[in-house]
């Protein structure tokens, strides 16, 4: 029963009794369980039959989330999600039954770093966002005007205990076009990231996950997603570079022509028009300077309008790559563990391809290719 353990929150069942004037046998009489029932689940020797779960929630008045505490084992996940899609439950357990099934996987990577670069107190304030900002890109060598490339952020994921998944997931059929799961018994963060992408957004996805893992007690939550996004556009676009941007915009004769401005920056940088944008009105914001007089709605507009190229097809040529060309680049340009563990596994374990599909999400058929060069 050792499983069962923590699995009730105590500490909220106990209060719900003692408002009541309740004693166990009390609470025991209203659900139709024996004394002894209700002294198991108080000691976490035991945990309630689901119709006895849901009767004890009713009963005291409370939800589920405070009736109920995860296990501490269990996976912390989070969505780098497409505009305008929804994450529900559906989502969330699929990609907690993903974390499930890569524990057994953990054993087969090397050793990772356990001194880790952490961002204490994270904020969303301008000052605190540029300040971290400017403190990683010294950290990776970068001036304060210098284009960031993604290949520039790879090593930072590896020094932090998160392993790299690249993934192909294409463009339309994948609700998440990042994945991040986070174990906590183990400490290792896995991070699929959909290479059937657009280079700008691949960046600011880096990016956003790379907050992540800086800040990893924020994992899962909405102020954890709201902080991966603010810092990336400060991470990508930092203040030097606005300061540029927003002094051209402002002497542009128009709106045409402020997005005119704003699109050769983001050009040079390689990141979204939007981003550009964002950050330009926050630095306007924070200076008590006039906002931009372009439209947000004119922005999205533009950069819809473009078909840059994406990742995929920037590293392979033609796409879809071989499975051996695919692995090689996981191992090689995204220094990633995923596949030399998975290969040690298969060895050892027998694993089969199923399993490759489970945890890479994938069709049968790619999991089944990529198994065969696995198992060479």
């Amino acid at each position: 029963m050792a499983i069962m353990q923590n699995t009730l929150h105590i500490e909220s069942l106990r209060a719900a009794l003692v408002q009541r004037g309740w004693t166990q046998k009390d609470l025991a009489d209203q659900l139709g369980v024996s004394a002894q029932s209700v002294t198991n689940w108080l000691k976490g020797k035991d945990f309630p039959r689901p119709d006895k779960l849901l009767k004890l929630a009713t009963t005291l008045q409370l939800s589920f989330s405070q009736l109920v505490a995860p296990p501490p084992d269990q996976p912390v996940v989070a969505f780098r999600k497409k505009a305008g899609t929804k994450t529900t439950d559906e989502h969330i357990l699929k990609a907690m039954g993903i974390g499930g099934l890569l524990k057994p996987l953990v054993d087969f990577l090397p050793e990772l770093p356990t001194l880790r670069t952490q961002i204490s107190s994270p904020s969303t304030s301008y000052a605190r966002l540029q300040s971290d900002a400017f403190q990683v890109r010294n950290k990776l060598g970068l001036g304060e005007r210098s284009v960031l490339g993604y290949e520039a952020l790879i090593a930072e994921f590896k020094a932090c205990g998160a392993v790299l998944v690249p993934v192909l997931w294409g463009q339309k059929q994948q609700h998440k076009n990042a994945l991040h799961i986070l174990l906590p018994a183990s400490d290792v963060t896995f991070v699929f990231v959909n290479l059937d992408t657009k280079l700008e957004d691949f960046k600011f996805w880096m990016a956003h996950e790379l907050a992540h893992v800086y800040t990893p007690e924020l994992a899962g939550s909405d102020e954890g997603e709201d902080f991966a996004d603010a810092f990336a556009g400060a991470l990508l676009f930092p203040e030097a570079c606005v300061q540029l941007a927003y002094a051209e915009a402002a002497q542009a004769p128009s709106a045409a022509g402020e997005v005119s401005v704003l699109q050769q920056h983001a050009r040079h940088h390689q990141i979204s028009l939007n981003t550009v944008f964002q950050q330009a009105q926050g630095y306007a914001a924070e200076n008590n300077l006039p906002s931009l007089r372009v439209p947000e709605r004119t922005i999205h507009a533009v950069r819809n309008s473009s078909t840059p190229q994406l990742v995929s097809t920037i590293l392979f040529d033609p796409t879809p790559p071989k499975p051996a060309q695919y692995i090689a680049a996981a191992s090689n340009v995204f220094q990633s563990e995923f596949f030399m563990a998975l290969k040690r596994m298969i060895r050892e374990h027998g694993t089969g391809p199923s399993y490759v599909q489970q945890i890479m999400d994938v069709s049968l058929s790619d999991a089944s290719a990529l198994y065969g060069e696995l198992a060479r």
